[in-house]
């Protein structure tokens, strides 16, 4: 009898093992990735989001030896983009977001309402770009500098137009900042992007904006418009000539324009730090880090918890500004 018990439990740990070792092999991350993953982007092709996710999708394709494909999804300022990762997507890492600040510390603060949850629904997993943004106006404005231009706005009240890219987005609350820190009345044309309000201020239809450097660097060096101030701490290495907003007197106008990469919030811890690892391998290389700088960006990798840290952060001061600025969404 003892032979026959001892020989079951031998029986039973012989079949028991070789489940378990196939059980913990196929662990949610155990060979994570095997396929392609898609980087979904709220903002059309062409504009600087784009160009940043393209850059780092390529380089993250040579690190994991999967393609990682961009998936435009646009509309409503990037939520589109975040209730699919949110809502739809499965959360198996392999869709990520490339979320802007709109979504992740705007929205909130813009609408009482919005379908999903940004910090219940959505995972930080790393900070990635950060992008200054600049003051500029077209060459026909007579004003040489940001105070010149609150001079003028001061004297011309309601016929000063600026353009953004849409409401409640990076550049219409920079200006908005700068109006309640200046006291002037302006006129707002919100675009369905960077492009379209790049072409009506080449044209003269509006008069100046707060865009991301990238975007209007190239006009700026080629005599098309004038930069007046960068809305960061500090001067610009693409632009060392250029003052600062504290420089030209408005210490309290700062818009460093950033993206980084979520995922939906059940995605499992394991894949989680795969695409951390993945991510700040791909921002740490040499010629990503090149290529954005070229363009007046720069890389910044964090962990997944100082990324959270850093969305809350920019969450309350930008929640202050939009305040202060009366602006709300429906």
């Amino acid at each position: 009898m003892r032979l026959m018990r001892n020989f079951m439990r031998s029986f039973a740990v012989a079949v028991t093992l070789p489940c378990a070792m196939a059980a913990f092999a196929q662990a949610p991350g155990a060979n994570f990735p095997t396929k392609p993953i898609r980087m979904l982007v709220g903002f059309p092709a062409g504009g600087p989001a784009d160009f940043f996710a393209r850059t780092i999708a390529q380089k993250m394709t040579e690190v994991i030896g999967q393609q990682v494909v961009i998936d435009n999804r646009v509309g409503v300022s990037g939520m589109i983009a975040a209730e699919h990762i949110a809502r739809t997507a499965p959360a198996d890492g392999y869709a990520i977001y490339f979320a802007g600040t709109g979504v992740l510390t705007f929205a909130p603060n813009l609408y009482a309402k919005l379908p999903i949850d940004i910090t219940r629904d959505l995972a930080p997993v790393t900070l990635a770009v950060t992008v200054p943004e600049m003051l500029a106006v077209h060459p026909s404005l007579p004003v040489q500098t940001t105070r010149d231009l609150v001079a003028l706005a001061k004297a011309k009240p309601k016929q000063l137009v600026y353009g953004s890219t849409g409401s409640g987005g990076m550049p219409h609350l920079a200006v908005e900042s700068l109006r309640v820190a200046a006291g002037i009345d302006i006129i707002h044309v919100p675009y369905k992007g960077a492009a379209p309000a790049v072409i009506d201020l080449l044209g003269g239809h509006v008069l100046f904006t707060i865009l991301d450097v990238p975007v209007l660097l190239p006009h700026v060096k080629a005599g098309k418009m004038r930069a007046l101030a960068v809305a960061t701490a500090k001067r610009q290495a693409t632009l060392p000539n250029v003052p600062t907003m504290t420089e030209a007197g408005y210490p309290s106008v700062r818009a460093d324009n950033w993206y980084g990469v979520v995922v939906a919030a059940a995605t499992p811890k394991d894949i989680v730090a795969k695409l951390h690892a993945a991510l700040a391998k791909s921002l740490d290389a040499p010629d990503t880090k090149e290529r954005l700088m070229s363009q007046g960006a720069e890389t910044r990798s964090t962990t997944p918890e100082q990324f959270a840290a850093f969305i809350r952060e920019e969450t309350v001061t930008w929640g202050k500004i939009i305040k202060a600025a009366g602006v709300t969404l429906e």
